[in-house]
């Protein structure tokens, strides 16, 4: 196989492999780099230590002395004489060689001739008339006379023979050694991994939104359980609220429904005995079912309002908060509510559909409370939106729960309503990034206060200011 399909092969398994099989493979492939490259550094060191040395070595046998020594015992070439520690020739511009010893080198005139002027020392690797590898060293003797010197190479290919053996074997170990510690290091790292895994298929199995993660340490994994951990309570709560919902709106159609059946079962008992009602008592009865159809008509807007997701609701633009004010004013009038109003321009972000029923809930409900002929204020300061009523307040320990959804005060349990508008009032206001409250007055009466982050004047105006 050659390389390029190896490295397929470990391109497939590093993107198909599990979690686990990845991290411990590219713990293995980085360490196994890593090691083959010290390994291949080290071993050109040592090789270029060698070679330099074994250099160092020839040039100092020729300066000390045995250029010398040469030039005064050659013999003719290929003829018999005393050795050095090593084997020198002599090279001649005129091509011609004289050497000592059995063996003398066999020159490469396009390296060895640039030594017939001063120069730098020309090393290179030859070979020996009976075919040796030798190394060789030529250096400049006297104008149009070089001198080789060579040493045969076996010690130093031994040796680097040898390196090459010990730093494979300790590559093959260093690898195997950088599997296991991936394997170890991947079982450790992943072990969150795994309980955070096993409690999601859980979770898929069962639908226990209760399931928590242990969470220990800071790092990334620790984060990511802690995040889920938090997913999972926002979504028991969801549901929970959700549920709560669904039991509170059933608990709240029970009644109108029981009393528009009651009321049709009397019209349709009538019409079968042949017993004609009054006149007067059919008409309070059809009275009644047309309140209750309006009633229940309320209720399931309401319900739709709250139930709807955050995603549903329409894209929030920059609208002037006291035109949205003045709307809903226009409407409460309509609906019989004296109103007044004091409003300054607000610009905020937000949903003027929503923003707009949530101005009209908090008006309807301090003209539900007022007296009659009482006026309900309405004022807007610096994006403080204030709605007072004159009527009798709420007891203390009421109010923390008048924003909760079907909460109603024992006192207005028998006007209509469903607990729903100020839980509307609530969730719109804090889509659009404000807060809400409720309050009695010293002087008597009732205050909502609803807050909204914005500005003065509308950013379209602000940007053309010079």
């Amino acid at each position: 196989m050659n390389g390029a399909g190896l490295g397929e092969r470990l391109r497939r398994l590093a993107t198909r492999g599990t979690l686990h099989t990845r991290l411990t493979l590219l713990v293995t492939v980085a360490v196994a780099l890593a090691i083959a490259m010290c390994a291949g550094a080290s071993y050109v060191v040592l090789e270029n230590r060698l070679i330099g040395n074994f250099d160092q070595s020839i040039l100092d046998s020729l300066r000390g002395g045995n250029k010398e020594f040469l030039d005064r015992n050659c013999t003719p070439e290929g003829s018999r004489g005393p050795f050095t520690d090593g084997l020198a020739t002599l090279l001649y511009a005129n091509g011609t060689t004289c050497s000592i010893g059995p063996s003398p080198i066999v020159p490469d005139y396009e390296n060895d001739s640039q030594a017939f002027e001063p120069c730098e020392p020309v090393y290179r690797y030859g070979t020996t008339r009976d075919g040796k590898d030798v190394r060789v060293v030529t250096i400049n003797f006297k104008p149009g006379v070089a001198v080789m010197e060579a040493r045969p190479v076996g010690y130093i290919q031994r040796t680097l023979r040898n390196a090459g053996i010990m730093l494979g074997g300790i590559s093959v170990l260093g690898v195997l050694g950088a599997a296991m510690a991936g394997l170890a290091i991947s079982r450790s790292a992943l072990r969150p991994v795994g309980d955070l895994t096993r409690a999601v298929e859980h979770i898929a199995q069962t639908e226990d939104l209760d399931t928590r993660i242990p969470v220990t340490g800071t790092d990334e994994i620790a984060r990511l359980s802690s995040s889920f951990n938090a997913m999972t309570a926002a979504l028991a709560g969801s549901r929970e609220r959700q549920k709560q919902l669904v039991a509170d709106a059933g608990h709240e159609l029970r009644t109108p429904l029981t009393t528009l059946r009651t009321n049709i079962d009397l019209l349709l008992r009538s019409e079968q005995t042949g017993r004609s009602l009054d006149p007067g008592a059919k008409e309070r009865l059809l009275v009644n079912v047309k309140a209750q159809f309006a009633e229940l008509s309320t209720l399931v807007a309401d319900l739709l309002q709250l139930a709807r997701g955050d995603s549903d609701h329409e894209p929030h633009v920059e609208l002037g908060l006291h035109e949205v004010v003045t709307a809903a004013v226009e409407r409460a009038r309509l609906r019989g509510a004296e109103v007044v109003t004091d409003l300054r321009p607000w610009y905020v972000v937000g949903s003027a559909t929503s923003l707009e029923r949530a101005v009209l809930n908090l008006i309807d409900n301090a003209a539900k409370f007022s007296p009659p002929g009482a006026q309900v204020e309405v004022k807007l300061h610096d994006g403080r939106l204030t709605v007072r009523d004159h009527g009798p307040g709420l007891p203390e320990e009421e109010l923390p729960h008048v924003f909760e959804r079907f909460w109603r005060s024992p006192s207005a349990r028998g006007l209509p309503g469903s607990g729903l508008g100020l839980a509307i009032v609530a969730q719109a206001v804090t889509e659009a990034g404000g807060s809400v409250s409720l309050a009695n007055v010293p002087d008597g009466g009732a205050i909502a206060t609803m807050s909204l982050p914005g500005t003065l004047i509308r950013s379209s105006e602000s940007d053309k200011s010079p």
